[in-house]
Order: structure tokens, then C-alpha cells, then sequence
């Protein structure tokens, strides 16, 4: 029996931007696939029926693959692809498999011989880096930061050293409220000239992308709590 495919869907970053972001190629998949691996049951459920292609959901079967989710239960989980069905991975926002656990279903589709399709869609990281004005010849994805005051402003000052000598964009993000913390760390322990992108909101309509340097954005009052931002610095 061929095996099915392990198709990447990507999600929306902000609400009601479905029609201006999600792809004719991405409705089509979702529309014929029947069964998905997804971080939360209600955002899954509420991003497919907000496309709007017909889909009866309750027709279709969902399993939760998050952070908690072990490795030993990855089996159970792509056993539909071995017997013959396509699967869907649907992250919380953006693209499955990027600072997300759907690598772990990738990781283990490529053991089994299983093709993995991702397809193109919103990416927070991506989107954040092309309005930001730094180097796409040379950039890494931190993902989270520590949260312990003095170990994350180390980790800020590494990043800052290694930019330099690198010529890297570094890239890191926070759980949204903790999003204030974490710029006026960067504003505390950055060197003056130092440029920081902050890309909040990403296509939403109040999206806001600003490259700025240390001493300029200690200047400008900037509330980011519990909105959705990633934060990219480059030193020259």
C-alpha cells in the first residue's frame, strides 16, 4: 500500500487574515485532508472552518502533537501515513516545524520514508528579517531567551558580540507577555549603536515593523505586551 503524505500547513499569524495570506494550494490540501496533527484542538478547528471551503469538521480526526508530546508517541500518531492516508501538521501560528514540534512528525516522516510537503505560507521569523533592513546572507533563530533576568542579559550581550564578528542578524522572540521585560533588558545591557528590529503584529493590520538603534529606540515609549513580536539585532 502506497504511503501517505505528511503535508506542512501553515496557519494564520493574526485573526481574519485568512483570505489575504493562506493560499489557493493550502485550501486545496485542507480541503481533502482528513486527518491532522495539531498543537491546540480549538485553534485547529477554528482556523479550517474560518477558510471556509465546506469542510464538515466533524468528519475530521485530529491528535495533539505539542511540546508535551514524546518522542515514543510519534509512531502512534503517523500511523495513517503507513496506511495509506494523508496528514496534516497545523502549528498554532505561522509554519509547522519552525521553532514548533511538528519537526518531530518531519523528523520521523523522513525515517519512514514518508514525503513531507511543506507548503508556503506566513512566517513571523521570515516576514520579520525581510522588513528589518539586516543581512539575509547570514542570520540564526534563537528562538527563546532565558527567562532569568541576568542569564538573559548575558545572552543578549553574546548575541551582540557574535553579530559583530559575524556580520549576523540574530533573531529571538518571547512568550508575549514577558514581551516588555525583554525590550528594556535589550535598551539596559545593548551598546548605543547597536540596531534592533521589532516586528509586532505581522499582518495584521496594525503591524508594525521598526529598525532602529539602542539609543534611538530609548527614546520611543513602546507598550508590547501580549502582542505577538519578534525582535532581531544586528551590531556594525
Amino acid at each position: 500500500m502506497p504511503k501517505g503524505k505528511l503535508f506542512l500547513i501553515p496557519n494564520v499569524l493574526a485573526e481574519n487574515t485568512a483570505n489575504d495570506v493562506i493560499s489557493p494550494q493550502v485550501r486545496e490540501v485542507v480541503k481533502h485532508t482528513k486527518v491532522y496533527l495539531v498543537e491546540n484542538l480549538r485553534t485547529a478547528r477554528r482556523y479550517i472552518s474560518s477558510l471556509k471551503l465546506g469542510v464538515n469538521i466533524e468528519e475530521i480526526h485530529f491528535e495533539i502533537l505539542d511540546k508535551s508530546t514524546k518522542p515514543e508517541t510519534i509512531n502512534r500518531l503517523m500511523q495513517p501515513l503507513m496506511n495509506g492516508a494523508d496528514v496534516g501538521i497545523i502549528s498554532e501560528a505561522g509554519c509547522p516545524g519552525i521553532a514548533d514540534p511538528g519537526a518531530l512528525a518531519v523528523a520521523h516522516a523522513h525515517v519512514k520514508g514518508i514525503q513531507v510537503v511543506p507548503l508556503s505560507g506566513p512566517s513571523s521569523m521570515f516576514l520579520a528579517l525581510m522588513g528589518s533592513g539586516f543581512s539575509g546572507q547570514s542570520f540564526a533563530f534563537h528562538g527563546y531567551l532565558p527567562i532569568d533576568k541576568k542569564d538573559r542579559a548575558s545572552a543578549l550581550k553574546a548575541l551582540e558580540s557574535e553579530s559583530l564578528r559575524e556580520k549576523r542578524a540574530q533573531i529571538f522572540m518571547e512568550t508575549p507577555f514577558r514581551n516588555n521585560q525583554i525590550f528594556e533588558d535589550c535598551l539596559r545591557v545593548l551598546s548605543a549603536n547597536t540596531k534592533l528590529c521589532i516586528a509586532k503584529n505581522i499582518t495584521a493590520k496594525d503591524e508594525m515593523i521598526l529598525t532602529k538603534t539602542i539609543a534611538e529606540w530609548k527614546k520611543l515609549p513602546l507598550d508590547l505586551h501580549k502582542i505577538p513580536t519578534v525582535f532581531i539585532l544586528q551590531s556594525f
